[in-house]
């Protein structure tokens, strides 16, 4: 796997994934960016929420569960000094569909965090990571 950023001005970046798609990055204007993309560590966020909704929906189609819509709402918390790293990370899942059995929900975002979502596995090394959901019909 590869990828590439590349600097464009003042504080914004342009990042190209070795699939071919492309993303912009700026940081906040207290620190010369001009607000035009999301900030690097929001991006590991977003890498996170997308690998394990992409684990629980792939495992509770496997199972056969008729799900509508997932997500995930992410809040973290970072370090007060220098590396500012992540030091809790909560995921939301928020999952719909009828007849959805809320026992494999469970089992889906466990295997997530546990076994599947390699984001996950990384970001634990610095920061305690909880998942909780909730099931909408």
């Amino acid at each position: 796997m590869k990828a590439r950023v590349k600097w464009l001005d003042h504080m914004s970046f342009v990042g190209e994934s070795g699939s071919g798609h492309s993303v912009v990055m700026d940081g906040a204007p207290d620190s010369g960016g001009r607000d035009l993309g999301v900030r690097p560590m929001e991006m590991l966020l977003l890498g996170l929420g997308g690998c394990a909704s992409f684990d629980v929906v792939m495992i509770l189609q496997k199972a056969r569960q008729e799900i509508t819509n997932c997500e995930v709402e992410i809040s973290a918390e970072r370090a007060d000094s220098e590396p500012k790293v992540f030091t809790k990370i909560h995921l939301h899942f928020i999952v719909e569909g009828k007849g959805v059995s809320e026992a494999k929900v469970a089992r889906a975002v466990s295997l997530s965090a546990e076994k599947y979502c390699s984001a996950s596995k990384m970001l634990e090394k610095t920061a305690e990571i909880t998942h909780d959901f909730e099931l909408r019909d």
